[in-house]
């Protein structure tokens, strides 16, 4: 998956998550990509406690999910997270893979929008404090320049 930060973690399905047949229930993934999500900010140093503290919420806006596969009550599972957009919302890029096999189960993304808590304004263009957690990440013109 490209981006420029990515997280990965191992998830195996608990009984809870899944339906009478033994098959995961759909709306669970996204509770896959949000465990993942805050594992791939507090890479950044900006979870959800630091974006509260640093005055911005960042609420889901969007969602898109992709169901190629089903996964399964004891099955190994591993969710990838990538972070593909930063500079007017974050973007970020799933994957669900079987953990043995490495066959892709579901894909998707969110979107996150910046919203200021004091006046509770949406944020058209990434807050600095986020710009400064990932500036070492980004690739510099020279790198730009080479890539072309």
């Amino acid at each position: 998956m490209k981006g420029i930060l990515h997280a990965e973690m191992e998830v195996e399905i608990p009984f809870h998550d899944v339906d009478s047949m033994g098959i995961t229930w759909h709306g669970n993934y996204l509770r896959y990509f949000e465990l993942v999500r805050c594992k791939l900010l507090d890479k950044i140093g900006y979870g959800y406690r630091a974006m509260q503290a640093s005055g911005y919420s960042w609420p889901i806006v969007d969602v898109q999910i992709k169901y190629v596969q089903s996964s399964t009550f004891e099955q190994k599972v591993l969710v990838k997270a990538a972070l593909v957009e930063w500079e007017n919302r974050l973007k970020i890029n799933y994957q669900v893979l079987d953990a043995q096999t490495g066959k892709r189960i579901t894909k998707g993304h969110t979107i996150q929008a910046a919203v200021d808590m004091q006046n509770q304004e949406l944020c058209l263009v990434t807050p600095q404090v986020f710009m400064q957690k990932i500036a070492h990440l980004l690739p510099t013109p020279a790198q730009e320049q080479n890539a072309l």
